[in-house]
């Protein structure tokens, strides 16, 4: 039986989860994940890695595991036609990389196990009480039922969220009203269907991805039944497609079919009380650009150092609602994507001239960088602490070798500074130190700056203001200012033990 007791409990173990509880045991963290499938599934939602979830993997020093997996693709699908071109964004990684989620989870389970965080399979959290110190879970086990108590919960565990439920928050949005089906399946014959879209002569089309010993095939599905959870059989899936294609293409063997539509749903919270949601638990929406991982990842990187910090007492519980601010309006930037590209795909010739328009837009040499990093999030900027036109307030660091390899894996912050820095700001940060490490950086290295604060995950929270305010004793006082906000008070660290 576990302990009864742990500081954060995590209910899902897909990659929001993992995230979250390798954030949190990185930062000294107790956390126990419930994951209520006994085994990790036997079938694969996606199959890509973007330019942010790779920028913020690098900065635990975990993007070269992810790289050696798979292929690295310069362009992705947009809409109708057209590709998003990716080489023309801004970061260290401008591409797509190609990789199963089944194997990004697996990697991030290795990450897990080598930090020390405990993963209970076959455990379904069936619902909770959360009381002034803390939250009394009830878990489904293999071996009966269990009481666990922790301080902090996070949902992780999908769109149908049973944390979210018994939360009461709601989950605001569009319902699903066009629906298509997912099938990874052998071919009779291997080459009946090449790679991308295979258009049928009564305006259906179906699209193809190939897979090692079989393909993915994707194609709309005009007359869904009432029951939309209802299984979709070899038989269903075989009509569906030879209507789409208006000709017989024969399945020899079926691994995996599901049914997906294009809901669109926000919840209206990310933070309850002692409870929080992450990833699909936060936000659903139609599958355009396979971005739910990445948005997950997004989610957990965000929460993991801010929820750390708080369970810790080392920051006041405001900080929380920061989490909620940046990536609620996040979470809103992506269902307006996703739901813009699903409606081009949709509309037929009706939107025709926005497909081609928005196609031109994302192809051409003055806002195809633009586009793409809107589409994959790499553009993503936060509200700053204190908000004066800097280019890099509220984004992520400049990932050009700035900071220093230890920086990228231990999770902690960082207050760069250059030599010309006064000596008030590097003093001042003294009273955090633990929480936040000082590191000199060569003249002319910060631009139009002498000090940037950057956040655990990778994004800058202040930047100096040169010329403001009275000298020295006013550069003191704002990075003092800046700390309290993101670190709480300069309180000494917790003996261990």
């Amino acid at each position: 039986m576990p302990d009864a007791h742990t500081d954060v409990l995590v209910a899902g173990a897909g990659p929001a989860g993992l995230t979250l509880a390798c954030e949190l045991v990185l930062a000294g963290v107790r956390t126990t994940v419930l994951e209520r499938d006994p085994a990790p599934p036997g079938f694969c939602r996606g199959f890509n890695l973007n330019a942010r979830s790779l920028d913020l993997l690098e900065h635990r020093g975990l993007a070269d595991r992810f790289l050696a997996e798979g292929p690295t693709l310069p362009a992705t699908a947009f809409v109708g036609t057209a590709a998003l071109d990716l080489a023309a964004m801004r970061t260290r990684h401008p591409y797509v990389l190609g990789i199963a989620q089944t194997r990004v989870e697996e990697l991030l389970a290795e990450r897990a196990e080598e930090l020390g965080v405990r993963i209970l399979r076959g455990h379904r959290l069936t619902g909770f009480r959360e009381d002034g110190e803390g939250i009394t879970a009830d878990v489904t086990a293999p071996d009966g039922p269990l009481r666990l108590r922790c301080d902090w919960l996070a949902g992780c565990d999908g769109g149908r969220s049973t944390v979210r439920k018994a939360a009461g928050i709601a989950f605001p949005g569009t319902p699903a009203r066009r629906f298509a089906l997912l099938g990874d399946v052998v071919l009779a014959d291997p080459g009946a269907l090449p790679l991308g879209t295979t258009a049928g002569p009564g305006g259906g089309s179906v699209f193809t991805i190939p897979r090692p010993g079989y393909v993915r095939l994707v194609t709309a599905e005009p007359d869904p039944p009432e029951d939309r959870d209802e299984p979709v059989t070899p038989d269903r899936f075989q009509e569906v497609l030879d209507r789409a294609l208006g000709r017989r293409v024969e399945i020899a063997e079926v691994r995996w079919l599901t049914r997906f539509g294009d809901a669109a749903r926000l919840a209206e919270r990310l933070r309850a009380g002692r409870v929080l949601l992450v990833g699909d638990a936060a936000h659903i929406h139609p599958p355009a650009g396979a971005v739910g991982v990445n948005a997950a990842i997004d989610d957990a990187m965000n929460l993991g150092w801010k929820l750390a910090l708080v369970a810790r007492g080392l920051a006041p519980e405001r900080l929380l609602e920061s989490y909620h601010t940046e990536r609620h309006a996040a979470g809103a930037r992506l269902l307006r994507d996703t739901r813009a590209q699903a409606l081009l795909a949709a509309e037929g010739e009706r939107l025709a001239p926005v497909r081609d328009l928005l196609g031109e837009l994302a192809t051409a040499e003055g806002t195809a960088g633009h586009v793409a990093e809107t589409i994959t999030g790499v553009n993503t900027r936060y509200p700053a602490h204190d908000e004066h036109g800097h280019p890099w307030e509220g984004r992520m660091i400049p990932g050009d070798g700035l900071l220093p390899a230890p920086a990228r894996t231990g999770g902690g912050a960082l207050l760069l500074d250059e030599a010309a820095a006064p000596a008030a700001v590097r003093e001042a940060a003294a009273s955090w130190n633990g929480r936040v490490t000082v590191t000199a950086v060569p003249s002319g290295r910060l631009p139009g700056t002498y000090a940037v604060l950057v956040r655990p995950d990778g994004h800058v929270g202040w930047v100096a203001r040169p010329g403001a305010g009275a000298g020295a004793e006013a550069a003191g006082g704002a990075v003092r200012s800046a700390l309290e906000w993101w670190f709480g008070p300069p309180a000494p660290l917790p003996v261990a033990g």
